[in-house]
């Protein structure tokens, strides 16, 4: 079952998501560096070694033991026509016994925001997480002032739930986020709160 965990490969039309690899280190580091003042405003800051290859090293490590262990899925998203990384999403915090629930967090570089990549991979991620994984419940949060990723989750299914105070520290700073959950069998209706 480990075996077959390593190699986890979700495709769309236009996309493959697979875990990351040490050999997807250089174009990570070119897509992160390119992306920074694009991403900055939504992410928690920085660590100064974020960039290196150890760093890197260690996050691909890290992918293959929360794998195995069945904490996270993490997945880098590629261009399936050219195997061009474009950003990754990951499913986290999984719990299982009575929440059988995750939380999503994505990204994706400056260059390919807007072209419908993140919508197709998080439809397929949230299909992996009901179908394969038999989740119940899926959160994400964002920046309330986050248009882009508010929409995209309203896209997939979610549904916006309420505001967390301090929720996360993004660029240095304590920030309120909005909360977003699909539900495997969701009967709430479209809501125009939030």
């Amino acid at each position: 079952m480990l075996g077959r965990k390593r190699h986890l490969r979700i495709e769309t039309d236009r996309l493959s998501l697979r875990l990351p690899r040490h050999a997807d280190f250089r174009p990570w580091v070119a897509l992160r560096a390119s992306s920074e003042p694009f991403l900055k405003p939504w992410e928690p800051s920085w660590a100064p070694d974020h960039l290196t290859r150890k760093a890197f090293t260690n996050r691909v490590y890290w992918a293959q033991r929360a794998i195995a262990q069945g904490s996270a899925v993490p997945l880098f998203i590629h261009r399936r026509s050219d195997e061009v990384l474009l950003g990754a999403i990951t499913l986290d915090n999984i719990r299982r016994g009575p929440a059988q629930a995750g939380t999503l967090g994505y990204w994706i570089g400056a260059a390919h925001a807007r072209q419908g990549y993140m919508r197709e991979a998080l439809e397929a991620v949230v299909h992996y997480a009901f179908r394969t994984l038999e989740l119940s419940r899926l959160e994400a949060a964002c920046l309330p002032e986050n248009a882009a990723s508010r929409g995209v989750l309203e896209k997939t299914g979610f549904k916006y739930e309420g505001v967390a105070q301090s929720y996360l520290q993004i660029d240095g700073r304590w920030r309120n986020h909005v909360l977003y959950a699909n539900l495997r069998s969701d009967r709430r209706g479209r809501t125009d709160v939030g």
